[in-house]
């Protein structure tokens, strides 16, 4: 992480790389810092919401099927 700030790696360029999200992600629902995942318009801050949702899911102890949808 601390290579890719030196870098001045942009947020999007960071992410391009990553694997695909998966395709039950656009059904998860919840708020994410007072905003709502799914009303996010932009596809790339959605899915950094996407992963913030599925970790705050399983910190809670949910498993990744029931907040996938699966």
């Amino acid at each position: 992480m601390q290579q890719q700030l030196e870098r001045g790696v942009s947020l999007a360029a960071f992410f391009a790389p990553a694997p695909a999200i998966h395709p039950n992600a656009a059904l998860m629902k919840g708020v994410v810092c007072g905003v709502r995942v799914e009303a996010i318009a932009d596809p790339l801050m959605r899915n950094i919401r996407y992963v913030d949702t599925l970790i705050d899911e399983l910190a809670k102890g949910r498993t990744m099927a029931k907040t996938l949808r699966q």
